[in-house]
């Protein structure tokens, strides 16, 4: 049976971590792939466990099979000490799910790290953050199977999303797959607070560089169009699609 077709697990649908300690699937170092800061040389610290089931997802091990290790917030800052860079990210899976987030973040900017944290918008956390990207989830992301229910239940709360636009400096940013997305973003940007639009970026989808290739050229007039940002994923150009890059 395919993950795609397996039944949802019982309880929660994501580690909640064990006190202070958090469910981590990998760290490394590696150079930003998306965003405002492409290029830029940074760590990234990827929790496990996530609220959502994209069809598309590329990081199934913090998701739809959920692994890693649990590691205290000792630890991490004591990782996050070493690094070699200034700019962390802390994505995921959904990266706010455990409450144990929100006294991690403080003591990584506390270590005067750069910090991103990427999210899908559905849950709050009153974290501490240089850059919140925010990526809601269109209608294409919805997988078939038992799943895709509680999927579209839970991929797009524009409640907090505003949350985070009001209070944070912000970069939201969308997987595109063909027209149809554009009616759904600008609708979704029709009842958020205003956004500038070099801050709304447009990234097409895939897992190769032919992939992007087949996209972009749709992306780049739509942007050019609006105004908006093209976004590109340096990360599949560099590395491919593989784990730790």
């Amino acid at each position: 049976m395919s993950t795609a077709d397996a039944a949802p697990p019982p309880g929660p649908v994501a580690p909640a971590g064990e006190g202070r300690r958090l469910l981590v699937h990998e760290r490394f170092v590696s150079v930003q792939g998306e965003g405002l800061l492409s290029g830029v040389p940074s760590a990234f610290l990827r929790l496990s466990g996530c609220n959502l089931r994209c069809a598309w997802c590329d990081t199934p091990h913090t998701s739809w099979s959920a692994s890693g290790e649990l590691l205290s917030e000792d630890a991490l800052i004591a990782w996050a000490r070493g690094l070699p860079t200034r700019h962390l990210v802390l994505t995921g899976g959904e990266p706010l799910l455990p409450a144990g987030v929100v006294p991690l973040t403080r003591g990584l900017r506390a270590l005067g790290l750069h910090l991103t944290i990427e999210t899908a918008g559905t849950v709050f956390r009153p974290v501490e953050a240089d850059l919140i990207s925010l990526s809601p989830k269109l209608g294409g992301s919805a997988p078939a199977g038992p799943w895709r229910a509680r999927h579209e239940a839970a991929r797009l709360r524009p409640d907090v999303l505003a949350r985070f636009l009001d209070g944070y400096a912000c970069q939201l940013k969308f997987v595109v797959s063909g027209p149809a997305d554009l009616d759904e973003i600008e609708a979704l940007l029709a009842v958020l607070p205003p956004v500038a639009p070099d801050r709304v970026l447009l990234m097409p989808e895939g897992r190769s560089a032919a992939e992007l290739d087949a996209r972009a050229p749709f992306v780049t007039a739509a942007c050019l169009a609006r105004g908006w940002r093209f976004c590109d994923r340096l990360h599949i150009r560099l590395f491919g699609n593989t784990p730790g890059t």
